[in-house]
């Protein structure tokens, strides 16, 4: 399986805009900028959509490691904070929420540590790692 984004850029760093499409056109033209990345600008950056990713693909996989273990989900909510420090993402921090049926604490957080260290946007990110997870 093979997927793609698109970006055009426009101008210089500071200056410049540019607008970001992906295959599925989900994002069709979206703004992105230096003000959007570095400071209060209107559009997303690079960084938001790597936080979106990794919060979307740890959820999908721990929700596959937890239908495995035969437990019902009723929900999970996770939101993912990245750290960029000199030009560099240093920290990804998935923080979730979960409502699952039947699974002890012990289990849940095993799967929830599965996950985090299995999900294929984990694998590609050279940065430290790290979740919060409550069991609901």
């Amino acid at each position: 399986m093979k997927r793609n984004a698109t970006a055009v850029w426009n101008g210089s760093l500071k200056e410049g805009a540019g607008k970001l499409t992906t295959q599925s056109t989900t994002l069709k033209d979206t703004q992105y900028s230096f003000k959007s990345r570095f400071e209060e600008g209107v559009g997303t950056n690079p960084e938001e959509l790597i936080a979106a990713a990794h919060a979307g693909c740890f959820t999908m996989q721990l929700s596959a490691y937890i239908s495995e273990e035969g437990f019902e989900i009723e929900s999970i909510e996770t939101k993912c904070d990245i750290d960029l420090v000199d030009g560099t993402i240093v920290t990804s921090h998935l923080m979730l929420q979960a409502k699952i049926g039947g699974i002890t604490e012990d289990a849940f957080q095993q799967l929830v540590t599965k996950a985090e260290k299995n999900c294929p946007i984990s694998k590609v990110l050279n940065a430290a790692i790290s979740s919060t997870a409550t069991l609901v």
